[in-house]
């Protein structure tokens, strides 16, 4: 799984940029309000996921990690893909989006094209009780992170989901105080980050 980029924007189209990573070109779809804080020619650092079909390979980019993982945690909903997950990120900031899901709001969650009254009443029945838990941890360490991704994207490669790696990280950067946090020492935050992990296996 590809858990983040960070390279060159080389290009940006209406619906996707496409960001150079070591001299390889990757077209990154992204909402619209993503897409505008990236400039041509500047370095970009989004958090993705890969959306793999039987006839494509498509990478997804948000600016935040918190974006991302909402991303993915809609698409577990039935008749929900990658379009209209992106559609009702590219309408709704992600704390709106949540306490859309929170509160039962379907009118708010219909402000997104393809989403109709019994797709909004089913994201709100499977994903009510999901979202508290992706409350981001104050501080921002939600916000992605070149540290922050990197340790998001050790913990996928050990087979935690991005929600858990998520989680865990936004907890052990928390402090921007603590010495470790300061210094980005990603060895020392992986090993916290590990330690919460197993605590709540």
């Amino acid at each position: 799984m590809i858990a983040s980029v960070r390279g060159t924007v080389a290009a940006i189209a209406l619906d996707h940029a496409v960001i150079d990573v070591g001299g390889v070109g990757l077209a990154v779809r992204a909402t619209p309000g993503t897409l505008s804080g990236l400039k041509r020619g500047e370095q970009a650092n989004l958090a993705t996921t890969l959306v793999v079909r039987e006839d494509s390979l498509t990478l997804f980019g948000f600016a935040t990690t918190d974006a991302k993982v909402l991303f993915e945690l809609v698409q577990s909903v039935s008749g929900v893909g990658p379009k209209i997950a992106l559609a009702l990120l590219a309408v709704l900031e992600p704390d709106d989006l949540r306490r859309a899901l929170a509160g039962g709001d379907t009118a708010v969650l219909m402000r997104t094209p393809g989403i109709g009254r019994k797709s909004a009443e089913r994201l709100v029945l499977e994903l009510k009780d999901k979202v508290g838990a992706l409350a981001p941890v104050p501080g921002g360490a939600a916000t992605s992170t070149p540290v922050n991704d990197r340790l998001i994207e050790a913990l996928s490669g050990l087979g935690f989901t991005s929600k858990q790696a998520a989680e865990a990280v936004a907890g052990v950067t928390a402090d921007a105080s603590d010495e470790a946090v300061a210094a980005g020492d990603v060895g020392v935050l992986l090993r916290r980050a590990l330690a919460v992990l197993g605590r709540n296996r």
